[in-house]
C-alpha cells in the first residue's frame, strides 16, 4: 500500500537502509511509438505477479499519456505528492489491473525530487518523456535501470544509436538495456541487439544489455481501443506472453548502486563540453566506416 513518508530523516534512513523499491525507466528515442505501450503492459504484468507497482507518467497532458491510454483520472500530481497536499494513495489512479498512475510532468516537480521517499510498493516504473533536445528529466537520471524500446528496422535503429550516444555525452551514461518491440522475426531481433550491444561498447563504452523482445501483435490495437494493455485484455496473446517473460525477468537483474538527486544534477549537459565530443567520436565512426543503420557489420 502506497503512502505519503511522513517525514524526509524517516524516507532517508529508508533509502540508506537499502530500499527495496525498484525505478525502472523506459524510454524510445527520436519521438519513436512503443515506450508508452511497453511501460503500461510491463506495468500490468508486474502486477499481476503481485508486485505494487506504480507508473509515473512524464506525458501527462499529452494525448497518448499512459493516464489517457488506460482512461485513467488522477486527484493529483507527483507535485501535490511532494508538497504534502496529498498522498500518493490519493494523487495516483489505480487502473484495473492493479497499476497505480501518477501524472509526473517534466518540470512539474522539484528536480531533487526522489520517489523512493514517496512510495513503499515494489517497483517505480517512469514513462520518461525526452525533451526537445533528446535529454532525460531529473526524475528519470534516477532510476535504478533505463529501458530503451526500439523497433526491428533500420531507420528505429539508427535513430536509437543516435539517442543513447546524446544519452551518453549529456548524462554519462554508462548502461541501459534494449527492448526490441513489433518483433517479426526474433532471431533478426536478437541479431540487431547483438549489434547495437557491440557498437555502443566499442565507439561509446556504454553497457547495453537486452530486455527482450516482443513480438507484433494484432491484439495491441484492440487492447488499446479497449482501454487496457495486451496483457491484461488478451493475456494468451503473444505480445502479453512477451511482455510477462520480460517483467519476470526483471527480478534477476542485478540492483545497481542507486544513483543520488545531487549526482544526476551534476551530469546535466553542458553544450560546450558535448560538441568536441561528439565530434571526435562521428570522426572516428566515419573513419572506420563503421555503419549502424542496417544493423550489420
Amino acid at each position: 500500500m502506497s503512502k505519503l513518508v511522513p517525514d524526509q530523516a524517516d524516507g532517508l534512513r529508508r533509502l540508506l537502509a537499502q530500499s527495496s523499491v525498484r525505478i525502472i525507466a523506459i524510454a524510445s528515442m527520436g519521438n519513436q511509438p512503443g515506450a508508452t505501450t511497453a511501460a503500461m503492459n510491463l506495468g500490468a504484468a508486474l502486477a499481476h505477479m503481485g508486485k505494487d507497482v506504480l507508473l509515473l507518467d512524464e506525458h501527462r497532458p499529452g494525448p497518448n499519456s499512459a493516464c489517457v491510454a488506460w482512461a485513467a483520472d488522477p486527484l493529483g500530481t507527483l507535485a501535490d505528492v511532494v508538497s504534502q497536499r496529498l498522498t500518493c494513495e490519493g494523487a495516483a489512479a489505480r487502473t484495473g489491473c492493479g497499476v497505480h498512475v501518477l501524472p509526473a510532468p517534466r518540470g512539474g516537480q522539484p528536480d531533487h525530487t526522489d520517489p523512493r521517499l514517496l512510495w513503499d510498493g515494489d517497483v517505480i516504473l517512469i514513462d520518461a518523456a525526452l525533451d526537445s533536445i533528446g535529454n532525460l528529466s531529473p526524475l528519470t537520471r534516477l532510476a535504478d535501470e533505463l529501458v530503451v524500446v526500439l523497433q526491428p528496422h533500420p531507420a528505429s535503429i539508427t535513430a536509437t544509436y543516435s539517442g543513447i550516444k546524446r544519452l551518453h555525452y549529456a548524462h554519462a551514461i554508462r548502461q541501459l538495456r534494449l527492448l526490441v518491440n513489433g518483433v517479426a522475426d526474433p532471431e533478426a531481433a536478437r541479431q540487431s541487439m547483438v549489434n547495437l550491444v557491440d557498437t555502443g561498447s566499442r565507439y561509446l563504452a556504454v553497457s547495453m544489455q537486452p530486455a527482450g523482445w516482443v513480438r507484433a501483435d494484432p491484439h495491441l490495437p484492440d487492447a488499446r481501443r479497449l482501454g487496457q494493455t495486451v496483457v491484461e485484455a488478451f493475456p494468451a496473446s503473444p505480445a502479453a506472453v512477451d511482455f510477462r517473460v520480460i517483467a519476470a525477468a526483471i527480478a534477476q537483474w542485478p540492483w545497481r548502486p542507486a544513483v543520488r538527486p545531487q549526482d544526476a544534477k551534476a551530469a546535466l549537459w553542458r553544450t560546450e563540453a558535448l560538441a568536441p565530443a561528439q565530434g571526435q567520436e562521428e570522426e572516428k565512426e566515419e573513419k572506420e566506416g563503421r555503419v549502424h543503420r542496417t544493423g550489420n557489420h
